[in-house]
Order: C-alpha cells, then structure tokens, then sequence
C-alpha cells in the first residue's frame, strides 16, 4: 500500500508544531520523531482551525 500525499502544507505543518512546542524535535529528527500524542494534537488543532474559518464565512446561500 502506498503512502497518501499530505493534505497539509509543510509550512502548516511546521506553525502547528511551534505553536504546539515540539517544533524542535521536528528540526533535529523529522517528523518520524514526534511522539503520536504530538501528531494527534497536530490534528485537532488543525480540525479546530479549519472549523473556525467556517464558521468565520458564515451561511452559504
């Protein structure tokens, strides 16, 4: 099975991890060594921020 491209910019993904502070474990072993706790909390926080640029745009009619 093939690994599936990203959805997230590298870019994002990299203000998520200093927002979140383990940016630095990202800089000295990459992505592989952030802790599943860290990738989970990526995540919500990415989902909470995607759901607050919704409801920003408000109804669509």
């Amino acid at each position: 099975m093939g690994r599936r491209r990203g959805i997230m910019s590298s870019h994002f993904k990299e203000e998520l991890a200093r927002e979140l502070g383990f940016y630095d474990v990202v800089q000295k072993e990459g992505w592989g060594g952030i802790r599943a706790k860290d990738a989970g909390n990526m995540v919500k926080r990415a989902v909470e921020l995607a759901q607050e640029q919704l409801v920003s745009r408000g109804p669509r009619n």
